[in-house]
């Protein structure tokens, strides 16, 4: 199966409704608002998702929720790692039973493996199904980097097609471009980073702003990609204050309040996270002012 990795993609939440349990209804609004705002694909069950702190049940049914409501009108990029390689495989077969497009799996996290344990790792989810794989790299998380030389044995694995790239280390991010930007896409994993590594070379972002602001995103990333930096620039700096609030507590607790704020189906985050502070509120409230998001919903 084949899947060009290009454009902006939506790192999505998960909602819950005040009970705690999975906003059902609340994933298909959302899936409704990214496809009016002309996203590229959607990526649930990631770390934006809160994934840590979803049940195996409830990640297959965020999965179903979000393919059905798309409806096969953009792609669906399923997060089926975690740091136990057989739970990864059997989430893998699970996700492409359900009918998700594709697979992220993110860098092994607090066991630390080697470089040959992420390769064999890595190898092992691709190779579990015939989606396509995203491989996601985030050491600020993880507490361990895929280094480039895994990332290009790792590209001789035929289902292994994308890196969501979250280093934030521009040396090592010119040298994926140079050494296997021809052979897999290198997607940003941070919005603020997005223009510059476009520019390098990459092919996109899998983003957390476009979460509430899909438009805005699109417009910038297919800017980009289109080689007017010009204009490209002007709505990243634009939107770097969004970029920066989403972030001023642990993601996506800003984005979450960000989010019901506009009127968009969020919920509140599950422990360990907790909502976001007063003065952190009043911060994002103003960028929100700022920018002219509005209600969203």
């Amino acid at each position: 199966m084949k899947l060009d990795l290009k454009g902006t993609l939506t790192a999505m939440i998960t909602p819950f409704k005040q009970s705690g349990e999975v906003d059902v209804e609340g994933i298909r609004q959302l899936v409704k608002f990214q496809l009016e705002g002309g996203v590229d694909g959607l990526v649930p069950c990631g770390t934006t998702g809160e994934v840590p702190t979803l049940s195996h049940d409830e990640k297959c049914l965020v999965v179903k929720t979000v393919v059905d409501a798309s409806n096969g009108k953009l792609p669906v990029i399923a997060g089926a790692g975690t740091n136990n390689t057989a739970d990864s495989v059997k989430l893998a077969k699970e996700f492409a039973d359900i009918g998700a497009d594709g697979l992220l799996a993110v860098v092994p996290y607090y066991n630390r493996p080697t470089q040959e344990g992420m390769f064999q790792h890595f190898k092992a989810i691709a190779q579990s199904t015939d989606r396509p794989l995203v491989l996601y790299n985030i050491p600020g998380r993880s507490a361990s980097n895929l280094e480039v030389s895994t990332v290009k044995r790792l590209t001789q694995v035929k289902q292994i097609t994308g890196l969501k790239e979250s280093s934030g280390n521009f040396a090592q991010i010119m040298k994926l471009v140079q050494e296997v930007g021809d052979r897999i896409s290198i997607l940003s994993g941070d919005d603020p980073i997005t223009l510059p590594i476009i520019a390098l070379g990459g092919r996109g972002v899998i983003s957390v702003a476009s979460n509430i602001a899909p438009k805005e995103m699109s417009t910038l990333v297919n800017a980009a990609l289109a080689g007017n930096f010009q204009e490209a620039k002007r709505i990243h700096y634009k939107l770097l204050p969004l970029f920066d609030v989403l972030f001023v507590e642990t993601s996506p607790a800003p984005l979450k309040k960000a989010m019901s704020m506009v009127g968009l189906p969020a919920g509140s985050v599950r422990l360990p996270l907790v909502p976001v502070s007063d003065e952190s509120t009043q911060k994002i409230k103003a960028v929100l002012d700022q920018l002219g998001l509005g209600t969203r919903s």
